[in-house]
């Protein structure tokens, strides 16, 4: 007889989108934070308080945080190499940052999960599905809507800035489409932040009564003879644009679908958090130059003991 699970039914595996909130404290913290080297570390003190509060808020036993290495290497560019070109590439500051905060993940005992090929939300879908496999319900850590379609009934999803937070069953309110939709609605009405056009004529509101009669881009295509006679304003015309767009509209679905098979070699079974590396940490507080009472948190978050401080703290 097989072995069952020990692991309580649906236990919270948080799933962090680091790259977010890092660029967030990027371009709300001031500059004034330097390191021991004389380089700019206002992004990372600013992920840490974050960290820090999500930690002593939630204690989670099971944790991963997802990192963007795939900034102009990722699968998509291969596929549609004008895939996120209206970005800027992250300045040598900033790339410095990323390295510090993913160290900082590692000392705490975080999973880190990051790849040349794969982004963080690929990681974070790919994650996910795992621990769906251990009888976890994922809480996904960040805004980012691209992320609503890998909610499935006992997952939710977190605004963490916000404090908003909202399950599959939300996301039609949100989005005006149903989570297993957002892949094909982002494909049809294109997506901007990711420089993906969509479908000339379709916006986001035609996209979602597109979606509501006809139920998935695949069956839209399918019965294409069927749109003029809808009640939908341009409806004509765009019949006409999905014919001739019915290539670039399916690899824009390529772009837009969350990939759940991303390679996790260095993740811990179950993404249980590992006992925190005292010496990196400590070596980690000095190099960043973290007040007093940043490092009287981390210690507290990593478990180990904090030493005496003076009265008068700092962050």
């Amino acid at each position: 007889m097989a072995a069952v699970s020990t692991l309580p039914v649906r236990q919270p595996l948080y799933l962090i989108d680091a790259s977010l909130y890092v660029f967030r404290a990027w371009h709300s913290m001031p500059n004034e934070f330097q390191d021991n080297q004389g380089w700019p570390v206002n992004a990372v003190h600013g992920f840490a308080r974050f960290l820090l509060d999500l930690l002593e808020r939630e204690r989670p036993r099971h944790i991963a945080v997802a990192f963007d290495e795939a900034l102009d290497s990722c699968f998509r560019h291969a596929l549609y190499p004008a895939y996120k070109a209206n970005r800027d590439p992250a300045p040598d500051e900033l790339r410095r940052q990323f390295a510090h905060c993913k160290a900082l993940c590692a000392a705490l005992g975080l999973d880190v999960l990051a790849d040349r090929e794969y982004e963080a939300d690929d990681l974070i879908g790919s994650a996910l599905q795992a621990g769906h496999q251990h009888r976890l319900r994922g809480v996904i850590v960040s805004a980012d809507k691209d992320l609503s379609q890998l909610l499935l009934e006992h997952d939710e999803q977190w605004d963490y800035a916000r404090n908003q937070r909202w399950g599959a069953a939300g996301v039609k309110a949100r989005h005006g489409v149903h989570a297993h939709q957002m892949a094909d609605y982002l494909a049809l009405c294109g997506d901007a932040v990711d420089n993906i056009p969509g479908v000339s004529g379709i916006g986001t509101k035609s996209a979602a009564v597109l979606l509501a009669h006809f139920g998935s881009l695949d069956a839209l295509l399918e019965r294409i003879d069927e749109v003029p006679f809808l009640r939908l304003r341009g409806a004509a015309t765009m019949a006409v644009r999905l014919r001739e767009q019915r290539e670039q509209v399916l690899l824009f679905r390529q772009l837009t679908t969350v990939a759940v098979h991303a390679p996790l070699p260095h993740a811990q079974p179950a993404f249980v958090r590992s006992p925190a590396d005292a010496d990196m940490l400590g070596g980690l507080c000095e190099a960043l130059r973290f007040g007093p009472l940043t490092r009287r948190r981390l210690l507290a978050a990593a478990g180990l003991e904090s030493p005496s401080s003076p009265a008068n703290e700092f962050a």
